[in-house]
């Protein structure tokens, strides 16, 4: 395991009454785990596994949906009395690029290239996050199946990678607006992610496979 607790809490807030645990990876990085209910009954957790976005979770940008996506999960495991649900909220600002070159990539995205273009000018893959350590932290809590919540296929993969067994994928949309319409459109079309603005896309399998 790359990942042990470091520091537990009940924190009480606008969603409910939440447990807080913060892991550490060998490199002393901090991974924030918010959990509720109780998880060590047989029901299979509600999971989201969630990228940190300074811009639109602070300062409210309109520019992406990972605000709404974080509170709809938040507000799921705060308040459904009949599912137990947990949150790892990974340091993995810009899909892995940091806060500085995710601002660049908004400034591209300005004079008219999409997400993924903008990644690319940069010189960065469309996707940098490693979600292992969010899988080894699934293990430590005893949690190997889980209802995930996402719309990527590669987490689903990473997850299945690793161990853990997807019973449910439960897709997690955001609103629509003048200022997101073309970032929803592109990690739809060029990304693969489901669910999003009523395109069809096709849902990888809940099976592990080589890749």
């Amino acid at each position: 395991m790359t990942v042990s607790r470091y520091s537990n809490c009940k924190l009480p807030t606008i969603h409910g009454l939440l447990d807080l645990t913060i892991f550490r990876t060998e490199s002393e990085e901090e991974i924030a785990v918010i959990s509720c209910g109780d998880l060590s009954e047989t029901k299979v957790p509600f999971v989201r596994i969630h990228s940190q976005c300074f811009t639109g979770e602070v300062l409210g940008s309109m520019k992406c949906d990972c605000r709404e996506q974080l509170n709809y999960a938040l507000e799921r495991i705060g308040t459904e009395d009949e599912e137990p649900g947990i949150v790892i909220y990974l340091q993995q600002e810009g899909r892995g690029i940091g806060l500085g070159n995710k601002v660049k990539a908004y400034d591209l995205q300005d004079r008219g290239a999409d997400t993924l273009e903008a990644n690319h000018i940069l010189g960065f893959e469309g996707d940098l996050r490693d979600f292992q350590n969010a899988a080894d932290i699934l293990k430590l809590m005893g949690q190997t199946k889980v209802r995930l919540n996402t719309n990527n296929p590669e987490k689903i993969q990473s997850l299945l990678d690793n161990g853990i067994t997807i019973e449910e994928i439960i897709p997690s949309i955001g609103n629509e607006n003048v200022h997101n319409k073309g970032y929803l459109r592109t990690k739809a079309e060029k990304m693969g992610h489901v669910q999003l603005m009523g395109i069809p896309t096709k849902l990888v399998s809940c099976e592990s496979k080589d890749r």
